[in-house]
């Protein structure tokens, strides 16, 4: 669908310019170094789209300004951490392990599994909101995790769709919205220019800062292996592999025919609190191509001599014995599985079991959705799944 379909007029004003966002981040922290200035591009693209296609309504235009001027605000704080100790950058980030699966294939839960273990680090969902101060330089309890409880980035009304916690784990999205190259910003509104532009745009700076981050909330505290994940870094492995030329993956599976309407159902609750004139059409089509096309790369990614960096898990086999698919992992990362991890393990799942909040079962004609049209298209990932599975 084009942009002036989408819009059918209504665009956002109101909104300010880079510089003018800029101008006011800075004024507000009193700083004014934004590092490389990589994040521009992506900036000036995301605004454009907001002001011609996106239709926000009031709570929609409060978001992303909060959203854009937060982003801004917390690339001043990070670079003027490195100012006064520039020994951060000395900080190594080893071997992180990235989930890379689609959405609703388990990936989530998985994540949290993983951060329980003492041995290992995850990033955090207050961190990854706001990176600054850096944890090993908070005494006492941190305000951040009070005011992500209270967070207001978040549409009103909106589900969760996923466990979340404050002091959870939290995908990669944040940081890479430091960038403004972020999955992020599509799932909170309808911006074809900036989806269409974010589907080739190179990457590598946006994983360069997400490096530098990391290194930022690492430095300082004991050294221990990272636990990352994001469902877009399937678009973008050969970018991500030439920051982390190291990293190891893990993909959980599940059809995506059976994941996508979710998915859709997903961004399409955040787009319709945030405008009025959503189209869910729109969002069913975005869905479709873009997982298609991160399907297709991460196969031939897979297939240019990475597939030993891979552990793949069945959605079906996480769902029944979740503990054992971790305790499998970790024998294919050579690392221990302590007591202390398999209990915390035990725990969050019963604990998640008996608080997670019911999906409700979105109508497919709703969206347009043709599950019969839409399984074709993943057919070779399908066959490639069962191969890598029985492996």
């Amino acid at each position: 669908m084009c942009a002036k379909q989408l819009l059918n007029g209504k665009g956002f004003k109101t909104m300010q310019t880079a510089n003018e966002f800029m101008a006011q981040a800075a004024r507000e922290t009193k700083l004014s170094d934004f590092g490389d200035d990589s994040f521009k591009e992506g900036l000036e693209i995301l605004l454009g789209a907001l002001e011609s296609e996106a239709a926000l309504n009031r709570a929609g235009e409060g978001i992303f300004e909060q959203r854009i001027l937060g982003a801004l605000k917390n690339r001043l704080h990070v670079e003027d951490w490195y100012r006064r100790h520039p020994e951060i950058d000395s900080e190594i980030i080893v071997a992180p392990l990235i989930g890379i699966s689609l959405p609703r294939t388990g990936s989530t839960a998985l994540s949290f599994l993983l951060a329980q273990d003492p041995n290992a680090r995850s990033l955090r969902s207050y961190e990854s909101a706001q990176p600054c101060p850096p944890p090993a330089m908070v005494t006492g309890p941190d305000p951040r995790i009070q005011h992500l409880n209270n967070d207001e980035t978040r549409p009103k009304g909106a589900k969760r769709h996923v466990p979340s916690a404050a002091t959870g784990p939290a995908e990669c999205q944040e940081l890479m919205a430091l960038d403004f190259k972020s999955q992020l910003f599509l799932a909170f509104a309808q911006i074809p220019t900036y989806a269409q532009w974010l589907l080739t745009a190179d990457l590598t700076t946006t994983y360069a800062y997400e490096r530098r981050v990391l290194k930022l909330l690492q430095w300082r505290s004991p050294t221990s292996p990272w636990r990352l994940k994001a469902p877009t870094h399937l678009l973008y492995l050969d970018h991500l592999d030439k920051v982390f030329p190291d990293a190891r993956f893990v993909m959980t599976h599940r059809d995506p025919t059976d994941v996508l309407l979710s998915v859709i159902y997903l961004f399409d609750d955040y787009t319709s609190k945030l405008s009025d004139h959503a189209d869910p059409h729109y969002t069913a089509e975005l869905n479709i191509n873009m997982w298609k096309i991160g399907i297709e790369r991460a196969m031939a990614f897979r297939a240019n001599g990475n597939e030993h960096r891979f552990f793949d898990i069945d959605f079906t086999a996480m769902q029944q014995q979740p503990i054992a698919e971790v305790t499998a992992l970790y024998q294919w990362l050579d690392c221990p599985v302590s007591h202390e991890f398999e209990t915390g393990m035990q725990n969050w799942w019963q604990h998640n079991a008996a608080n997670r909040e019911r999906n409700p079962k979105p109508d497919p004609s709703h969206y347009q959705f043709d599950a019969d049209q839409v399984r074709p298209l993943f057919a070779e990932y399908i066959q490639k799944t069962q191969q890598w599975l029985s492996q």
